[in-house]
Order: structure tokens, then sequence, then C-alpha cells
């Protein structure tokens, strides 16, 4: 590429999902129907959470602060990528799609690491329950989930601050619908070997860690279930863990994906599709699998709702 072509850029152009006329408003209306009921469900699991006494334990904690990143993660990318549906003017600031990325990949790092935090909460409740109280102490808990905001903190700052230091763009027109790192960087005009090479060790590390302590914990709890005399116990344990394998199924799939990958230089549509699936789809699945499939979420707002219609 010619140092001719290369120029510094102020701002970038996201041409998003679609360019096709005839589909903007059916777009606009489907992922504001999804943003609305990812924004709905998120915040109530929260206050949910906060308000009722039975769902003060470890497992709703972690709960709740996965609902807050769900929440966080899409807000960053839906409002602006709803925006540009309807928009003719799609332009988005170099700050602005700093800012974007960052808030991005912190949000995305740190919910790699909680589900993995949350695997290990089911091991120690099932595997020991007489302990869990004990084991999953409160000091514990607010360790564990300061460690996966401050992982998720610097993996984002490390990407960040390599970007920074591309100098020149062949272009500002990124083939994508948010700020993302491999669109940017398919871009850049400079040598990116170490960008590329880093994105790809680091996520490959998270996720590796994060499934390596995923599946030890689930191996532990099987067994455990199944040495179980009760099928009143394992159907509870087994209902109890459905729902966090099911979210890690879908999330970590669509990771590996993206981002575990050789880059191909240039976003196809099935990246865009992946990557709407996590960044806009799976945040509003999370408080529908937790809630419809929990037990006890379900008589927590029973008992909620009906103290507020009987008060």
């Amino acid at each position: 590429m010619g140092r001719e072509n290369c120029t510094a850029v102020t701002e970038f152009i996201l041409l998003g999902l679609s360019d096709a006329p005839e589909l903007r408003v059916l777009l606009f209306l489907v992922f504001l129907l999804i943003y609305g009921v990812t924004v709905g469900g998120n915040l109530g699991m929260i206050a949910l959470i906060r308000v009722s006494s039975r769902l003060h334990t470890p497992m709703y904690f972690f709960l709740s602060h996965l609902s807050f990143v769900d929440f966080c993660y899409s807000t960053v990318i839906v409002p602006k990528m709803l925006a540009n549906i309807l928009n003719e003017d799609k332009s988005i600031s170099f700050l602005g799609c700093s800012v974007q990325f960052y808030l991005f990949c912190t949000c995305v790092v740190t919910e790699v690491i909680l589900l993995a935090v949350m695997a290990y909460d089911r091991f120690v409740a099932i595997c020991n329950p007489l302990l869990y109280t004990v084991a999953m102490s409160q000091e514990l808990c607010m360790g564990l989930v300061s460690c996966c905001y401050l992982c998720g903190t610097v993996c984002s700052l490390i990407h960040l601050c390599l970007a920074l230091e591309i100098p020149l763009y062949r272009s500002n027109v990124i083939n994508h619908f948010f700020c993302d790192i491999p669109p940017l960087l398919s871009l850049a005009c400079s040598d990116i070997s170490m960008n590329e090479l880093l994105l790809y060790i680091v996520a490959t590390f998270n996720e590796m860690t994060t499934i390596v302590i995923i599946l030890i914990s689930y191996m532990f709890i099987l067994i455990t279930i199944l040495r179980m005399r009760s099928a009143e116990g394992r159907r509870k344990a087994f209902s109890t863990c459905a729902s966090h394998l099911a979210a890690i199924i879908v999330f970590h799939g669509t990771i590996l994906f993206i981002y575990c990958r050789p880059s191909s230089g240039n976003t196809t549509n099935t990246d865009k599709v992946a990557t709407v699936f996590y960044t806009v789809v799976i945040p509003m699945l999370n408080p529908l699998i937790y809630s419809l499939r929990n037990k006890d979420v379900k008589e927590a707002l029973k008992k909620l709702v009906s103290s507020k219609i009987f008060s």
C-alpha cells in the first residue's frame, strides 16, 4: 500500500449491517425491540435481586453483575447502531470510536471471566453445600467480581493503547456497525502484526483459561450429581446449572468464532451476524434464560408482584 494513499483521520464512517433502504425501518424496529427487552430485563433482574431477600446469595450477587455488564455493553453498541440505521450521516469521531471500543472490550472481557467465576460458584454450591456460605464469603465474592472488572479494564487498555499508536489509515470507512478492533486494524497503513498477535494471544488466553475453569468445575459438578441418591436433588442441581451452561455455550461460541481465529483482513457478513448475536441478542437472552429457568427468581418475582398488588 503506497504511503500517498494513507492519511490521519479525525472520524470514521460505520457502514452498518445493511445499506438497503427498504430494510431500514424493519431493522430499526427489530433492534429497538431487542434493546428495550435487554434494558428492561437486565435492570429488572438487578432490581429484583436487590429488593428480594431470598436472592441475597453469592449466585445472585454474580448474576446481578452479569446483568449489569450485559446492560452496559449493549448500551455502548445499540443506541449508536439505531441512530446510524435511520441517519444518512453514519460518522463517529475518532475519540468516540476509541471510547466505544474501550467500553465494549472492557465489558466483554469482564463477562468472559465472570462466567468462569459463576461456574466456580456453582461448583462450591453443589460439591460442598455445607461449606458454601463460608467458602463463598462476601469478601471473596467482592474480590472475585473486582478481579473481573480489573482484568477487563487492563485488557481493553492494552488493545486501545496499541490502536492509538496507529498514525495513518488508508480509509476511514469501517465495514461494521460499531468500532471493533479487527475491522479497524484492517484499515491501518502501518505494520499491525503486533496488534493482531496480541489480540489473538489475549483473546485465546482469556478464552482457554476460563473454559478450562468452567470444564473442571462442571466435571466435578457432574460427578457429584451422578452420586446423588435423590432424583429430586439431581433434577434441582441440573436445573440450577442448565441456565448457566446455556449462557456459556452461546457466548463463548461466538467469541471463539470472531476473535480466536486467524484474521482474514475483511469483515464478512457472517462476522457481522455473529457479532450481532453476542453484542445485541445475548444481553437480551441472559436475563430471560436465568429468570424463565430459575424457580427462585420466578417465586421472588411473584412475591414482589403480590406484595405490590395487596399494598
